[in-house]
Parts: C-alpha cells; sequence; structure tokens
C-alpha cells in the first residue's frame, strides 16, 4: 500500500539529512539568507520532500519552490527529469523558482528580490480576489498584513 503522507516521507528521512549535510556552496550560502525567517518573515526548509521529489528549498505557506541549478542540470535527460518534476509539483500547486547557482554569489539582491517580488504578486492577487470588506480582512490575515486603524481625532486633535 502506498504511503498517504505527502510532505517528508520517512522513507527519504536518511536522504534529505544526506542532501543537508553535504549541501553544495550555492546552497549552504543561499540558506544562510533563508533561514530563521529571515526574508520577509517566511518560513524555508532546506531538502524538504513533495512526495517523491526533494527540492531545494521550500516556503510551504506560499506553496513556493525555490531550485538551485548548477551544471548537472544542463545535460538534456537532467532537463527532462526537472521538467516532469516540475509539472508534478505545480500540479499540487506550487510555484518554482530556479535560479543558477552563479546568482547566489554574485547577484543576492536579485535573488531575493524575485522571491520577494513573487511573495507581493501572490498577496496581490488574493486580495484581488476578495470582494468583501471581510474576505479583504480574512486575506490581510492571511498574508500576514496588520491593518492598523487610522489615527482617531478628538476635538481636532490627532491622538
Amino acid at each position: 500500500m502506498k504511503s498517504k503522507t505527502l510532505f517528508n516521507r520517512k522513507g527519504l528521512k536518511s536522504f534529505r539529512s544526506f542532501l543537508r549535510n553535504k549541501a553544495t556552496s550555492a546552497e549552504a550560502a543561499l540558506w544562510v539568507i533563508l533561514k530563521s525567517k529571515q526574508l520577509d518573515g517566511r518560513k524555508f526548509r532546506r531538502q524538504y520532500s513533495i512526495g517523491d521529489y526533494i527540492v531545494d528549498f521550500c516556503c510551504p505557506s506560499e506553496k513556493l519552490i525555490l531550485e538551485l541549478d548548477g551544471d548537472p542540470h544542463g545535460e538534456y535527460h537532467k532537463i527532462q527529469k526537472d521538467e516532469n518534476r516540475d509539472k508534478y509539483l505545480e500540479s499540487l500547486g506550487f510555484t518554482i523558482l530556479r535560479f543558477e547557482n552563479r546568482f547566489v554569489f554574485q547577484e543576492p539582491e536579485y535573488l531575493k528580490d524575485e522571491i520577494r517580488k513573487f511573495i507581493n504578486k501572490k498577496r496581490t492577487d488574493l486580495k484581488n480576489k476578495s470582494t468583501t470588506p471581510a474576505a479583504n480582512r480574512l486575506c490581510n490575515i492571511l498574508t500576514g498584513i496588520v491593518l492598523r486603524p487610522p489615527l482617531l481625532q478628538k476635538e481636532g486633535r490627532k491622538l
């Protein structure tokens, strides 16, 4: 019988651990940027398994996967495997952002900006789908936006 668990299957635990301990220099450098909710308060996980696949980095709350591609992904059969894998992950509602390893070292701000663009676009898309004030408030709560009431006025003065 096939396991019903989709995320971090026990059968892949030792392999995930091995990958974390043998991370490439690019993965290690990106992890420094992402760990401990350093990027806009979003929690990222590294070497996270989804189904039978292990992704480099995943932000489950945003359904965002980050993949770093080095030389091995330039081979045709690797590209084909990546495409099949991406189709499966996208069918589960995930978005995959791929970056070449060099961006981690040469353009880390560009990389962070691209991730932020995705998060902000998703937040905007959610707000645009909401039609009622209650739905907008719920959307703001879910996306981490805290709205403060306007300053109250008392006798012509702001409090």
